[in-house]
């Protein structure tokens, strides 16, 4: 599966993808969490998709499996230094390195990403190399809510972007 038919795929499937990941998290931005890192999940997997068959299927065992894993994590590690009242948030001290950066052009995302503004880009790109919102407004001295606004911003913003110079990437609807 090329990168423009998991993207067209991926985009039809989305607006059904989220209200399953928010019967399962019970919360609006886990529930987008969920979403994002399935659509990792899944951009990682692609060449394991077999085209013809029913990728809404594929896509939602993904998000089913990332849910129950990511809830697992939670419940079995000792998080008593800050306790989370969500069911995704995973408590973490490090960063770790995304390696999708490696499957896209990064020059043209970087120039997409450097449009947007810093005040948008900078957030993004810390939670993008796997920062938590709790480090990132930490680190920004800036309320969490205000992070993950930026973030969402920012996703919607470079999603213009990207479609705006890739009109084949559009779905129809």
């Amino acid at each position: 599966m090329t990168a423009l038919e998991f993207n067209r795929y991926f985009t039809e499937m989305e607006h059904q993808l989220l209200p399953f990941a928010l019967r399962m998290t019970k919360n609006v931005e886990d529930a987008r969490d969920l979403l994002q890192e399935t659509a990792m999940r899944a951009w990682f997997h692609k060449d394991k998709f077999e085209v013809g068959t029913n990728f809404k299927a594929w896509a939602t065992t993904i998000m089913r499996n990332t849910f129950i894993n990511m809830y697992r994590k939670k419940r079995n590690r000792a998080t008593s230094a800050e306790p989370s009242d969500s069911h995704i948030f995973i408590n973490e001290r490090h960063a770790t390195e995304n390696e999708a950066h490696s499957r896209i052009m990064m020059a043209e995302l970087d120039q997409i990403i450097d449009e947007i503004g810093s005040t948008y880009s900078v957030p993004f790109m810390m939670y993008y190399k796997g920062f938590k919102y709790e480090e990132i407004a930490a680190q920004l001295d800036i309320p969490i809510g205000t992070v993950k606004s930026r973030i969402f911003t920012a996703r919607q913003k470079l999603r213009e972007a990207i479609l705006k110079r890739f009109p084949e990437m559009q779905c129809s609807e």
